[in-house]
């Protein structure tokens, strides 16, 4: 029988770390706080990271930004601009970053199971000059998330070697995979959307408004 709440809960970082320890000299030295040419390179090699925000009152989001390999423009060692490219204007992470600006990022290159972590301040821009260097198929984006960063490192690949990620043989059968037209469809009980019609919207944004 599954219990109904948590009971045994660890209180402190104290007791957190007498349960699984402390990190290494290693792990403790690998932290930055610039963009170096490493970290550079990775970043202009990446398709897709993650962005993970707050609001004013702790209410976390995590959502995904990717484009071709290289669409993060890196200003300098202390400042990299993320596009926004057109998505469902409920802007969690750019309402967030307005009221919160501390942000985390994850940087991934498919193949490759480490990642690169980076951590800092983020405000939404629209400087015109920055925003026309990040053009792509002729659509020059209004704003994009401009970052201050405090923080960069290298993140182990225990956990995608755990999750085989890159391992296609790992992968799901296409007709066991989850279908987003059902899950909208029963998320947003509307009688007048059938699935069909959610996944043919879906089907449209995806063909053309991607930019």
């Amino acid at each position: 029988m599954k219990p109904d709440k948590f009971e045994d809960v660890v209180a402190s970082r104290d007791e957190l770390h007498s349960l699984l320890g402390v990190p290494s000299e290693v792990v403790r030295n690998k932290v930055i706080s610039y963009i170096d040419t490493h970290c550079q390179e990775f970043i202009s090699r990446s398709p897709m990271l993650f962005v993970a925000t707050s609001d004013a009152s702790g209410r976390c989001d995590v959502s995904p930004r990717g484009d071709k390999a290289g669409f993060v423009l890196v200003l300098d060692e202390k400042r990299l601009v993320i596009p926004e490219r057109p998505g469902n204007k409920r802007f969690d992470t750019l309402g967030n970053i307005i009221d919160n600006p501390q942000v985390g990022l994850i940087f991934i290159i498919p193949g490759l199971e480490e990642t690169l972590r980076v951590n800092g301040k983020a405000k939404v821009i629209k400087d015109k000059g920055i925003m026309a260097l990040l053009e792509s198929h002729g659509t020059i984006p209004t704003v994009g998330i401009g970052i201050e960063v405090e923080e960069c490192y290298i993140h182990c690949a225990k956990s995608f070697k755990r999750a085989q990620l890159w391992d296609s043989s790992s992968w799901l059968e296409k007709d066991r995979l989850p279908k987003p037209a059902s899950i909208l469809a029963a998320h947003i009980k509307d009688p007048k959307l059938t699935e069909a019609q959610i996944s043919t919207a879906l089907k449209e944004s995806y063909e053309k408004r991607l930019y």
